[in-house]
């Protein structure tokens, strides 16, 4: 089975080069963040022509998340079901073989000094709540535009970028606390060393320059983590008309 995540950066501007990377991939599942729409805008008919089932949590404008899938879409929830007054839409859960595959828009918390970025913080701290629901010995996946890179490997610029939004010791504490509890961080699991990025800004030829960072994730629970075969990131997708600034990454699970 293929996982894919991948911020779209607006589904509408991005619809053409979704549907003909899918034409060419044709994942098992397709996670996809920051829609930018509500399910009107979807091309809801186009992808379910190609064979997949769609679970979409969308909003005008911002945010939005949505699981494609080949397979059937179970027990769906969208947002983290506790009593906080939360307009936005940036989390979406199905179980899909099995599977319980959570797909997150992680806040990204616009300035260090700012609401944005408490609001970044309290929104982690939700996310650790709804796992807590959940058994580690199960087959868990989390993916999604996490908005945090984890280590000096998995962002260009360190030292420049140290103490943003994105890099910092609370997030990265974070992240970490993530993998003390089970999940496995897939890429830096099969590629302890490799410096590779899933977003470039499009300011300051960011992109030509390879100045980007690894804030695109796919975590796992140890039972997956035994059927991971590869994980990769799809650099290609950066080219082009009209990309968006993330990449798919990908991971192949065995049967």
């Amino acid at each position: 089975m293929n996982i894919v995540t991948w911020n779209v950066n607006s589904i509408r501007a991005r619809e053409e080069r979704v549907l003909a990377w899918l034409d060419a991939n044709s994942p098992d599942v397709l996670c996809l963040q920051e829609l930018k729409g509500t399910e009107d805008v979807f091309p809801l008919a186009a992808v379910q022509e190609r064979g997949y089932e769609v679970a979409i949590f969308g909003q005008p404008t911002y945010n939005g998340v949505a699981i494609l899938s080949k397979h059937p879409l179970e027990d769906v929830h969208r947002s983290f079901g506790d009593d906080v007054d939360d307009s936005h839409s940036r989390f979406i859960a199905a179980t899909i073989q099995g599977i319980r595959v959570m797909n997150g828009y992680f806040p990204n918390g616009g300035d260090i000094e700012s609401d944005k970025y408490v609001y970044k913080l309290a929104w982690l701290e939700r996310l650790t709540t709804y796992l807590g629901q959940y058994d580690m010995n199960d087959p868990l996946l989390l993916c999604g535009d996490f908005n945090i890179a984890p280590s000096e490997l998995d962002t260009a610029l360190a030292e420049e970028r140290e103490g943003s939004v994105l890099f910092n010791d609370t997030v990265r504490g974070w992240f970490g606390d993530m993998l003390a509890k089970g999940f496995t961080d897939t890429f830096r699991h099969l590629h302890p060393d490799e410096v590779q990025y899933s977003w470039w800004d499009y300011r300051q030829l960011s992109f030509p320059k390879n100045t980007g960072m690894r804030i695109d994730h796919i975590l796992v629970t140890d039972v997956l983590k035994d059927r991971l075969q590869r994980v990769w990131i799809d650099r290609n997708e950066r080219k082009g008309k009209r990309p968006s600034d993330h990449v798919p990454v990908l991971a192949e699970f065995s049967d």
